[in-house]
């Protein structure tokens, strides 16, 4: 089985003991407690625990790793309690959430307080996530109030945010489609047509995961709690001036970005691109565009019109060589 990482909360094995030190008591009113410290201690040096059970099998530690991975949360009933916290199941799995992981539970409480406080619990259905997974000592770790905080969080956070605001976040996953980034307990998403004025043929070529990036909310659905984000309105739209910076007769440099049957696309600068048709690639005959140019080559091109409203530039390498004012003259 491969080797399984328990993330935050890490606990130390003198601790673990502590808390197993009194016994486990099972959800029935005057049920005699388990031999909890014998059972955990063969536990933690991965032996068969001496109550008779058997070890799960490795698809439900699997399982619980993908939980673990995917923050995923479980709904799982109390079945039990010792002097640190509630023990739960879960397809034979059986978990401990300590009680500083609960809501509600007072440090302050007395030994025999705390103890009516655990015992009044059991049976009750917790919501809860892992937080330590660990299958050779066979520790399944879990919390209520990080969960609780989680939602909580999510909520005000759905609430409060709207359209035109920028907030900051972390790139959480790429796809084909966008990029998700995390705003403090809720996913947004950047479309790739919002990452850039320009053309992207991967989020993977914008952003990378981890990354800290400042977005403008473009809308928000509470109902199903989608929020979609824009990274390239925090930019100025090239296209805005463009008539201002480009005008027909122009020389310009650009950097060829595709190459296609009817001519081939030209990137001016950044979130601006010409289409050089295949009738402006080159004198006489030739089988196809890829004949001429290709992709990643630097350019001279003739502004041959420009257009803000229908945010296109036409181009043409045919009549780069023609003679000054030529254009002027037509």
């Amino acid at each position: 089985m491969s080797e399984w990482n328990g993330r935050s909360s890490q606990m130390e094995e003198g601790y673990w003991r502590a808390l197993l030190q009194e016994g486990e008591f099972a959800a029935s009113a005057g049920k005699a407690p388990l031999q909890g410290v014998e059972v955990l201690e063969g536990l933690a040096q991965d032996r068969i625990p001496s109550d008779g059970r058997t070890a799960p099998p490795d698809d439900v530690w699997e399982a619980a790793q993908e939980i673990f991975e995917n923050n995923g949360t479980l709904e799982l009933e109390a079945t039990g309690y010792n002097r640190g916290g509630l023990l739960v199941t879960w397809r034979g799995l059986q978990g401990f959430v300590p009680a500083s992981h609960l809501i509600g539970f007072s440090p302050w409480l007395s030994e025999e307080e705390r103890r009516a406080e655990l015992a009044r619990r059991v049976g009750q259905r917790l919501t809860l996530r892992i937080i330590e997974l660990d299958p050779a000592r066979w520790r399944f770790v879990l919390s209520e109030r990080i969960t609780t905080e989680e939602i909580r969080r999510r909520e005000a956070l759905l609430a409060e945010i709207t359209p035109g605001e920028v907030r900051e976040g972390i790139v959480t996953n790429l796809t084909s489609f966008g990029a998700f980034v995390d705003l403090g307990g809720v996913e947004g998403l950047i479309h790739i047509s919002e990452l850039s004025w320009g053309r992207v043929e991967h989020p993977r070529d914008v952003l990378k995961r981890g990354q800290r990036v400042r977005v403008y909310v473009l809308n928000v659905d509470r109902e199903r709690e989608r929020i979609g984000l824009s990274l390239k309105r925090l930019l100025p739209d090239p296209w805005e001036t463009v008539e201002e910076r480009y005008h027909p007769g122009q020389l310009v440099e650009g950097v060829i970005t595709n190459v296609v049957s009817f001519g081939a696309f030209a990137r001016l600068e950044e979130g601006l691109e010409g289409l050089i048709h295949i009738s402006e690639l080159a004198e006489g005959t030739f089988l196809h565009p890829r004949n001429v140019v290709r992709e990643g080559e630097r350019v001279t091109a003739r502004v041959l019109s420009v257009s803000r409203a229908e945010r296109r530039i036409a181009l043409s390498l045919r009549q780069v060589d023609k003679p000054d004012g030529w254009w002027a003259q037509e």
